[in-house]
């Protein structure tokens, strides 16, 4: 029993030890974080300690996850915010730190935008989970959009991008594949047109004659300015989209074999058997 007890003593003096160090190398990236300020961290906790309800701030709504933090209709002085924004602003103005700048722009932003609540409503459960997910998907969409920006929409930026590839001084198997390149590229375009009941190689040609954002319109199958009329992409998504495909085609040239299920043949039904309803020969 007492060997025991000296073992769960040893155990638990280790993990008090760990947890100990731990603290210590998270208070020291916290009084990182805090140089400039005039600010430590021990001196946080001792204003902390003396903390009262009344110190504490309102919210309509808090968000927690593993990840992230979210206050919906925080009810802060405008004027502590605005003060705290300077802050923020000056600090980014006297950081050599790329990646602290970056962190203290997404700090500022989030400091001074809001917090939309979209309310998604419909006559039964399949059609709201629908509509939510499209909510999800614009939602993504307009993220990626404000990380890099727009493209027109419906293939044209791919068709447009042809050009790059046009230029570049190729030989051998490099021109090749750039050939490949430059076909593949059209095949979103070409879809589209396809699900729309058009001639895909026609569409395309005709968006290559024009420039910029011209392009086709499948919704009101028309040719237009894509970007005045609304139809884009995130830049991120066709950029994404684009090496995504261009790795996994990398990865299948160099790949010798590939497994994949045999598909399974489908017997014929059994056709019907004829009958003689006839009364014989007259």
């Amino acid at each position: 029993m007492l060997a025991r007890i000296e073992k769960t003593a040893e155990v638990l003096r280790q993990r008090f030890d760990n947890s100990t160090g731990m603290l210590e190398r998270v208070t020291d990236e916290l009084n990182t974080k805090l140089d400039g300020t005039g600010l430590r961290f021990a001196d946080i906790l001792d204003q902390a300690s003396g903390a009262i309800l009344a110190d504490l701030g309102k919210a309509k709504r808090i968000v927690v996850d593993k990840e992230n933090t979210t206050i919906v209709e925080g009810t802060g002085k405008s004027s502590d915010i605005q003060g705290r924004g300077k802050q923020i602003r000056r600090q980014i103005e006297e950081t050599t730190s790329d990646y602290d700048r970056e962190k203290l722009q997404e700090r500022l932003a989030k400091l001074a935008g809001g917090v939309a609540v979209i309310n998604v409503g419909a006559a039964t459960e399949t059609e709201m989970k629908e509509k939510k997910m499209r909510v999800e998907d614009a939602l993504h969409a307009t993220r990626a959009a404000v990380e890099e920006g727009i493209v027109p929409g419906g293939g044209t930026a791919l068709i447009r991008a042809q050009a790059a590839v046009g230029v570049l001084s190729l030989v051998g198997d490099e021109l090749t594949g750039a050939g490949i390149v430059a076909r593949a590229i059209e095949a979103p375009l070409r879809q589209l047109a396809a699900n729309a009941g058009r001639e895909g190689a026609l569409i395309v040609e005709n968006v290559k004659t024009n420039k910029d954002g011209f392009g086709y319109n499948v919704a009101t199958d028309t040719y237009e300015d894509l970007v005045a009329s609304g139809v884009v992409d995130p830049t991120k998504v066709t950029r994404s989209a684009l090496q995504n495909a261009a790795s996994i085609a990398g990865l299948l040239l160099t790949t010798e074999c590939l497994i994949t299920e045999k598909p399974e043949k489908k017997e014929a039904p059994a056709g019907g058997h004829g009958h003689d309803h006839g009364m014989g020969d007259f």
